[in-house]
């Protein structure tokens, strides 16, 4: 009987132990095949893994998240395994303001670089109105900048929605940004201007999308004044940290995406050019399969034929198979 009582009890504070804790992650294992265009440089076939872990906490309308990232291996067999604490923070309420509070990712944009700094974000709504304060310090700071980038300095925004179109505006130290969004007649359009006082550095973006006949049906156009980069992460390219394609500053990027099912697939077609530098074009044609498996798991087939008429040696073709799992 004190066995049992013993054993009731252990349950009973394990489980309110964990009552309010959750554990999710993702794996991601991937083989890619690169067929370069140039003689002096040499095919390559690798395998590589990806994980990520995050750990959820919550007490009462106080909620605290630490994501673990970079459980990579990469190479022939060679384990280059570095745990890292991606992201640990907090978010609560004082009164009508909502707090996040931590060192945490803002994220992708597809104009701007992610960046993983300490930062204080204060939210409320006044009025049909949402006012936003948000200092980020860290290191990695940028000389200049939009707002987006959010590494340092006070950034204070206002966003609201007018007959159905949402806008928003930020400012922070010499940057500012201007989004409007909205949906007319079944087409969404994204307006994206990131602006910056330092003579021709300002960024834009302009997304159109639809759907057709089952057909998803993307446009996207991404621009530099002449002394700013895109240096972002989206369907239109990754042009962060280990480029996707070498764009260079004043560079624009053009891109159109058809998407549909198929067969129990999920098939995605895009066609992306870079332009604006004379000589320096690059052109990119993209394949993507995606299917669910029985087993749990998502099998994602890509193929990518790279042009680049500024550096023979990125012209190439990349064929990827992936396996990935979310838990």
């Amino acid at each position: 009987m004190k066995k049992l009582i013993a054993a009731a009890v252990a349950t009973s504070v394990s489980a309110i132990a964990f009552a309010d804790v959750s554990i999710t992650g993702s794996l991601k294992t991937n083989y890619t095949f690169t067929d370069n265009s140039v003689a002096t440089a040499n095919d390559s076939d690798k395998f590589s893994t990806e994980g990520n872990l995050s750990i959820k906490g919550k007490s009462g309308d106080t909620n605290v998240v630490m994501n673990f990232g970079n459980i990579d291996a990469t190479g022939a067999g060679v384990n280059q395994a570095n745990v890292q604490a991606e992201d640990v923070y907090l978010t609560t309420k004082i009164g009508d303001v909502n707090v996040k509070m931590g060192d945490y990712d803002n994220g992708d944009h597809p104009l701007r670089a992610s960046s993983r700094v300490v930062r204080a974000n204060l939210t409320t709504e006044l009025g049909g109105f949402t006012l936003s304060y948000l200092n980020g310090t860290g290191p990695g700071e940028l000389a200049s900048g939009s707002t987006e980038d959010s590494q340092g300095g006070d950034e204070v925004a206002v966003s609201t929605t007018l007959g159905g179109i949402g806008v928003k505006y930020a400012k922070k130290d010499s940057a500012d940004q201007t989004k409007v969004t909205g949906s007319f007649q079944g087409v969404n359009v994204v307006y994206d201007h990131l602006g910056d006082d330092v003579a021709n550095k300002d960024r834009t973006m302009v997304e159109v999308s639809t759907e057709l006949s089952g057909v998803g049906i993307k446009f996207g156009q991404l621009t530099a004044d002449s002394s700013a980069l895109i240096s972002g992460d989206s369907w239109m390219g990754d042009y962060e940290g280990t480029k996707e394609l070498d764009i260079t500053t004043a560079q624009d990027v053009t891109a159109i995406e058809l998407k549909t099912a198929m067969a129990g697939n999920t098939v995605a077609f895009r066609s992306i050019k870079v332009d604006g530098v004379a000589s320096e074009d690059i052109d990119m044609n993209k394949i993507i399969l995606t299917r669910p498996l029985a087993s749990g798991a998502t099998l994602e087939i890509t193929y990518k034929d790279i042009d680049d008429a500024g550096t023979a040696s990125n012209t190439k073709e990349v064929f990827d198979v992936e396996l990935a799992v979310k838990f």
